[in-house]
């Protein structure tokens, strides 16, 4: 079917030109993010600026290399002993930045309160452990059990938030206020934060690990796409997270600069609140999936970046099922689809937060569904305001993304599809998906697990909670100075690895 004319004009205008500031010596680094963190208590947010953030702060017992391989971090080594039990030796002497020793008591105490109530926002991943399985022989040897045999538990330690090791000590010192006053092992420790201006981290003389090349390090959250790019052009940044495909040419031609690219595991979509009518009809879900042209959006707004989706998951996440079909695009058939269902003449909301290419896609999708007779009002929201709003569950469609830290399929699929979880935030409630999430974390790596994902894959697309927009590629803009920085794929990079050209 031909594709309307003003997609191809939806755009023009939306870029704003914005003071450039100073460039600042080279012991500091100094980097931009689309988003300002949410918070830095690893148990109170699952996204992904915060991980960013945290992974600078805060260290794991088993981590992925640079090749996906999980190897051992503040653990020294690990066994499993039966399906259930875990066994870990902790290394001596590392340290918090608060000055004491990590113990197998702080290991403890991080998973008893990921399970607890505080750890809501990594519950999913928490949920496997049995609250009563630990043990601690000595102080740098623990014991973890799962409730049940849990194929992808020990990759699930390597996430950030979830992973964390924090210190019961400084924990328990800050209450609720520990999310601004994180203390963790890692490379760097906390200084201060600024809301919505920047957060400052500096170099822990006392890390059990390489040192990192910069004193400190400075992350600033610059939500207009195109400011940041001015601020590395100019050198007040030394690597800008985000750069949207508008100013990918720009940075590629630019002689000071270089563009980092990875094809990350990061699907794109527009969900959609099956909980709440008349979106709990399937036949308007359908409608609305076939009046958004979702690769119009894919080579406009991303202009080619990355690819159309089929499925929940990207091609990246083990058993991704290339046979499923694109959910297509048919304003005819839509239009249909809302007279039989008897949802003419709807007026709705698309949530959105300020990230440029959302902002964009939100936009488009505006546009797209008035063709079909829905009238959409675009709601741009803060990024935290926008999370705490769709855990409310008042929204109606919303553009969001979803990577998991692990490229395992339940990492992918259980926190947007399990009935209850703090963000399935499309309201999906369906025994038969739930009984296979479940069942896909029981079963051994095999052709049993990838039958199950497949029928998941197919059930949820079947479902139509999501109008899948793009997989995406992280583009990176640094300056030329920057060396050893290697972007993952999850998107929770290393910067802390960062060195500078001598």
């Amino acid at each position: 079917m031909k594709r309307s004319a003003f997609s191809v004009f939806a755009l023009a205008g939306l870029l704003m030109i914005a003071t450039a500031s100073v460039a600042i010596a080279q012991d500091t680094l100094t980097v931009a993010m689309a988003q300002d963190a949410k918070t830095l208590d690893p148990h109170g947010s699952n996204d992904l600026a915060s991980n960013t953030v945290m992974n600078q702060i805060y260290q794991n017992l088993l981590v992925l290399d640079s090749e996906g391989k999980l190897v051992p971090q503040l653990a020294e080594s690990y066994e499993q002993l039966d399906g259930k039990t875990y066994r870990f030796k902790l290394r001596k002497g590392v340290l918090f930045h608060n000055g004491e020793e990590l113990k197998a008591s702080d290991v403890v105490y991080s998973f008893k309160r990921a399970i607890s109530p505080k750890g809501s926002a990594v519950s999913t991943y928490a949920s496997a452990i049995d609250p009563e399985g630990f043990e601690t022989p000595d102080d740098y040897t623990v014991i973890i059990r799962t409730k049940e045999e849990n194929t992808p538990f020990v990759a699930s330690l390597s996430h950030v938030g979830f992973g964390c090791i924090i210190n019961e000590k400084a924990t328990e010192e800050a209450g609720d206020d520990y999310g601004q006053h994180p203390v963790g092992t890692g490379p760097y420790r906390f200084v201060s934060w600024a809301k919505g201006d920047r957060i400052v981290l500096e170099r822990f003389d006392k890390f059990s690990g390489p040192a990192p090349a910069a004193e400190t390090m400075v992350i600033r959250p610059i939500t207009e796409a195109t400011t940041r790019t001015i601020e590395l052009e100019t050198g007040a940044v030394d690597i800008a997270l985000d750069i949207t495909p508008n100013d990918m040419k720009r940075v590629e031609e630019n002689d000071d600069l270089r563009l980092l690219r990875k094809v990350g595991n990061m699907t794109s979509y527009i969900g959609i609140n099956t909980a709440k009518a008349p979106f709990d009809d399937i036949r308007v879900r359908r409608a609305i999936s076939l009046a958004i042209d979702a690769e119009g959006i894919c080579d406009v707004v991303f202009q080619g970046v990355g690819s159309l989706p089929k499925s929940p998951m990207s091609p990246g996440v083990m058993y991704y099922d290339d046979g499923q079909k694109a959910q297509g695009y048919d304003v005819e058939a839509a239009k249909k689809l809302l007279e039989e269902a008897g949802a003419t003449g709807m007026k709705i909301q698309i949530w959105t937060s300020d990230r440029k290419d959302r902002v964009d896609t939100a936009t488009f999708a505006q546009a797209m569904l008035l063709e079909v007779g829905i009238e959409a009002e675009i709601k741009v929201l803060e990024w935290g305001a926008f999370l705490e709003g769709l855990k409310a569950g008042q929204h109606d469609l919303f553009v969001l993304g979803w990577i998991p830290s692990v490229p395992d399929p339940s990492f992918a699929l259980d926190a947007c599809f399990t009935t209850g979880s703090v963000w399935n935030f499309s309201r999906v409630s369906d025994p038969s998906i739930d009984e296979l999430l479940k069942k896909g974390k029981t079963i051994p790596n095999g052709e049993e697990r990838a039958s199950v994902y497949g029928e998941l894959q197919s059930k949820i697309n079947e479902y139509l909670p999501w109008v899948y927009i793009q997989n995406n590629e992280f583009l990176i803009g640094t300056g030329k100075s920057v060396k050893d920085f290697e972007p993952s794929s999850n998107g929770v990079h290393h910067l802390y690895e960062v060195a500078f050209e001598e």
